[in-house]
């Protein structure tokens, strides 16, 4: 396994790196959430006799990070990191420094557009620019032929998507469903900030989707009003920021009562210090089978 620290490494490690190029944007701190992108990145890269390249990088970006927000406390784990990436078979791992990343004062950004000011963009301003602007970068640096990301940012992701297309690109974006633990709770780096009692509400933000999903059938109000029943069995351990129905596709909120089909429930809420964010993919309408955990590349 190649470890790039500085441009010129992996200037010269991506020369040498066999197709297809399969890219796995990462802040660090991996759990099994990371290994099953991972995982699904050596499948899209291929495992016979001439097989790609499996990509990992891991930065912590502070231009997704608000001045109150947890830059300094985020997890920094880069040499259990990089075992991870060894045992699941990762071919290139590109681990720079800020000064790598960013020499001088980041003039040029990314506008994420109308979709990036709404549900996250709301209550992180600026969020999605500095997302979508690390993102580029590394597409540009990496020069990739798929990246794969996790539907459990799925905000993210389809920004993302919509960067790839707007931009041309030319880079396929593959999505893996979310990795949850044995009580539903979607796994995060950020869940190494829970105490034990918030750790035994958190689950709560899926059980309040699963709920929204059984009663999807009913159309986006029964869904809507479904979750919020559950979320108020936390009383007021839990402060939620949104919990939202958009559509798949652009992340639009679902803002007609007759809407039926493909849509996402979201939920942003947080537990003491620690800010949690969850989302299932469900079909909305009459007939329709609820939860589609299977349809998150839709």
């Amino acid at each position: 396994m190649i470890v790039a620290g500085t441009r010129a490494e992996l200037a010269a490690a991506r020369a040498r790196l066999a197709g297809p190029v399969v890219l796995v944007p990462t802040m660090g701190a991996l759990h099994d959430g990371h290994r099953a992108l991972l995982r699904r990145a050596r499948e899209l890269a291929g495992t016979g006799a001439r097989p790609g390249t499996v990509a990992v990088s891991i930065f912590v970006n502070p231009l997704q990070f608000a001045p109150n927000e947890d830059l300094d406390r985020y997890p920094r784990t880069l040499n259990e990191d990089l075992r991870t990436c060894a045992a699941e078979h990762v071919d290139l791992v590109f681990a720079p420094g800020v000064r790598e990343m960013y020499p001088a004062q980041q003039l040029v950004t990314v506008d994420p557009g109308p979709a990036g000011g709404i549900l996250e963009g709301e209550f992180r301003p600026g969020f999605f620019r500095g997302v979508l602007t690390v993102v580029l970068k590394l597409f540009s640096l990496v020069r990739p032929d798929v990246a794969v990301f996790g539907q459990k940012d799925a905000q993210q992701l389809a920004l993302v998507r919509q960067m790839v297309a707007d931009f041309a690109l030319g880079i396929e974006i593959e999505a893996v469903p979310t990795v949850r633990a044995a009580d539903g709770l979607a796994l995060s780096s950020r869940n190494k900030y829970l105490s034990s009692p918030e750790r035994a509400v958190a689950p709560v933000l899926h059980q309040a989707l699963a709920a929204g999903a059984a009663a999807a059938a009913g159309g986006p109000r029964a869904a809507l009003e479904a979750a919020r029943r559950v979320l108020a069995l936390a009383g007021g351990a839990l402060t939620v920021d949104y919990l939202a129905l958009v559509e798949r596709g652009t992340y639009g909120p679902v803002r007609d009562d007759a809407f039926e089909g493909a849509a996402v429930l979201a939920i942003a809420a947080r537990l003491g210090g620690t800010r949690l964010i969850d989302n299932v993919p469900v079909q909305i309408g009459a007939g329709q089978p609820g939860m589609a955990e299977h349809a998150a590349d839709d």
